[in-house]
């Protein structure tokens, strides 16, 4: 089976370029610009198709959260219509498509964990450009999966954990908020995820266990406690530490809201495909311990 990532820096395309690596029967390949390009629409079918994919993850994205408070059209144009047109591609080649989203599509307000059902309301250009992209990824195809997912972090790219670890080295305290809860997701094991999944999708010409589903990290926890943890491990490894300080969303004003409760469940997805992510404070300690350099921890 031969899977097409969009998207080749991105930090679940990373991932699933190293998850593809040896196993048998299944073949990984990302694809980006310059000749897939999601601001050039007339790029997209021909370098999707170029690459004969059994299964398309539509990974690439806008992801600069305030920075789309400034630029609403270049990020409709990459969230919504590039998004779309990959799934056009994916449809046109008879090949499913998993597309990634994520909880801004959500307002916070919930008191519970969202689940695929609850009314959408982001809070943003970043959350209502993702939204437009689940949108138009439904309406290209039957055959689609859209994941939405939050928080997440990896050995790739830039994260919130590879940020902590750098304030620890140069800090004897980081001020990180404490009003604000959520799911850490491990994109190493979104990409696990998504190449069982994929194995499913397939085969199922029925379009049985199609449709949207949260994916996100097992257990919640708010973003001073993520950050205590990725400190304590880093620690134990012999790395950076810092005193970790509560404080308050408006004590950290960001041009674009986020959400309270980004908590998503995880249930739908575990049901019909017979996955759930591990802990996330013990994918957090394998993402840490990697980044310092394999070291076991201390005791």
């Amino acid at each position: 089976m031969r899977l097409v990532v969009t998207g080749r820096e991105g930090q679940v395309a990373a991932s699933l370029l190293e998850a593809g690596q040896g196993k048998a029967g299944m073949e990984v390949v990302a694809i980006g610009r310059p000749e897939l390009d999601l601001e050039r629409p007339e790029t997209i079918i021909d370098a999707i198709a170029a690459e004969k994919p059994d299964i398309v993850v539509s990974a690439a994205a806008y992801t600069a959260v305030d920075q789309a408070e400034d630029e609403p059209d270049l990020a409709f144009a990459i969230n919504a219509t590039g998004a779309g047109k990959v799934a056009e591609a994916a449809a046109r080649l008879g090949a499913p498509v998993i597309h990634l989203s994520t909880d801004y599509v959500f307002d916070g307000s919930a008191s519970h964990a969202y689940v695929e059902t609850d009314a959408t309301a982001p809070l943003g250009v970043y959350g209502a450009s993702k939204l437009a992209g689940e949108l138009a990824v439904a309406a290209a195809g039957p055959r689609h999966l859209i994941l939405r997912t939050a928080w997440v972090y990896s050995p790739f790219g830039r994260n919130f954990v590879k940020t902590m670890l750098r304030l620890a080295a140069d800090r004897d305290e980081i001020s990180v908020v404490a009003d604000q809860w959520g799911n850490p997701t491990c994109a190493l094991d979104m990409a696990d995820a998504i190449l069982h999944a994929a194995t499913v999708l397939h085969g199922d010409k029925n379009a049985g266990a199609f449709g949207t589903y949260h994916l996100a990290g097992t257990g919640e926890t708010n973003w001073s406690g993520f950050a205590r943890h990725i400190l304590d491990t880093s620690r134990a490894c012999g790395g950076a530490w810092a005193q970790v300080r509560d404080i308050a969303s408006k004590d950290y004003p960001t041009k674009a809201r986020r959400p309270a409760n980004s908590r998503l469940s995880s249930a739908k997805f575990a049901d019909v495909f017979g996955w759930s992510a591990p802990d996330w404070r013990q994918s957090t300690e394998a993402v840490v311990r990697r980044l310092q350099g394999g070291q076991a921890p201390a005791g």
